[in-house]
């Protein structure tokens, strides 16, 4: 069968995705460097200079203008803006305006989310996102940073994955503050929401007419007999609560990597199929599923914020992108308002819990001079990129 041919917006956004912990490394006032020093933790290894982003940020920029993309998802730290109790860096806010400054002079779109997984110590020590006054903390913060550079922001991404830093914080054990409750599980969730509005609200009253939403975590969930009630809940905290509660919002962001299989004992760590090295089933049909269920439950615009997939096996990357973007293909044929794509990651950077073992670049980073190596799947995406109807360029 030939593959339809479909047209996509001329301003169709087409990047990869990144956070500020994650690849500019030194930052040691986050709830997350403290875990990693801790015992007892799940982390395997410490953050360290990460990718060094905070001094290569241009060199990291030249490789996207050099791979024919248009845009580029990145996050500002807040424990690097707001140090302390309503105290803020000037010399922080100096940088990530640089930072964004170098995007424009290069034509690139800046897509900044807010807060992408770290507290500030002094948030997480005054009871984090359990804290009632934490929507207030996060709106002023977030009033901060649009009054500092909102005029440069292109998309505003608020909260980045808020249902994973409540599932993985608060129910799983596995990210601080490394607690198992469904209760607390389900407050948090309702916590983040209002933490969302607040920061929403508090940057369209700063300079910049840019969009604002809120990038959430979807899956493909199958329930094998015997697990639809616990998928059924699951979902329901993990993506309905939040899609029901985004019709103010300008977009609503869809980050998705597989598909989870569930029977009546939990989740199936190894069903049947094709594995990556970071154990995820390679599922790439997950992204046009995750975005035709967005859309059937908003009433917005969909950006797909985050795709990507952890392994060693650059040719596995180059499939799983085929698959992705096969499945964008299809959403916008259907005529389902999606207005961009961004890859996970461009570097192998810092992944958490399991350290820099899992690699989600297309750019590889020597861990001792940083040295940045484009992967084939680099030239792949950017090549498929170039190759699509309303192609950047």
């Amino acid at each position: 069968m030939t593959k339809r041919e479909v047209h996509f917006p001329d301003n169709f956004l087409w990047g990869t995705a990144t956070s500020a912990y994650q690849i500019e490394g030194g930052d040691t006032n986050t709830d997350w460097w403290r875990y990693e020093q801790s015992a007892g933790t799940h982390a395997v290894e410490r953050c360290g200079d990460a990718c060094d982003s905070w001094h290569r940020y241009e060199e990291d920029l030249d490789l996207l203008v050099r791979f024919g993309l248009n845009s580029f998802r990145l996050s500002v730290e807040w424990a690097r803006i707001e140090p302390e109790h309503g105290i803020f860096s000037a010399e922080a806010l100096e940088h990530y305006r640089a930072v964004l400054e170098a995007c424009r002079t290069r034509s690139l779109v800046p897509v900044v989310t807010l807060h992408h997984f770290t507290l500030p110590l002094w948030v997480a020590d005054l009871g984090g996102f359990e804290n009632p006054d934490i929507a207030t903390w996060m709106g002023d913060y977030a009033r901060v940073v649009g009054e500092s550079f909102g005029d440069l922001i292109g998309i505003a991404c608020t909260i980045n994955e808020p249902n994973i830093v409540a599932l993985m914080g608060y129910l799983m054990e596995l990210f601080p503050p490394q607690v198992s409750s469904w209760e607390r599980f389900a407050n948090v969730n309702t916590t983040m929401r209002a933490c969302h509005a607040a920061m929403r609200d508090a940057l369209r009253a700063t300079p910049g007419t840019y969009p604002v939403g809120l990038p959430l975590s979807m899956q493909e969930y199958e329930a094998q007999p015997g697990g639809e009630e616990l998928v059924e809940s699951l979902r329901a905290e993990m993506e309905d609560k939040y899609l029901a509660v985004v019709g103010d919002d300008d977009y609503v962001g869809v980050q998705c990597y597989t598909k989870l299989v569930f029977g009546p004992e939990g989740l199936i760590l190894r069903p049947e199929g094709e594995f990556t090295e970071m154990g995820y089933l390679f599922w790439p049909q997950c992204v046009e599923y995750t975005i035709r269920r967005a859309a059937s439950l908003t009433d917005i615009p969909i950006i797909m914020t985050e795709n990507g997939i952890g392994t060693d096996d650059d040719g596995q990357r180059i499939r799983y992108l085929r698959g992705a973007l096969d499945g964008l293909r299809n959403v916008v044929a259907d005529g389902i308002d999606l207005r961009g794509y961004f890859q996970w990651s461009l570097l192998d950077n810092f992944e958490w819990t399991y350290g820099y073992r899992p690699k989600f670049g297309i750019v590889s980073v020597d861990r001792t001079t940083f040295a940045r190596t484009p992967k084939p799947s680099a030239q792949w995406y950017g090549d498929a990129v170039r190759a699509f109807p309303g192609r950047p360029g």
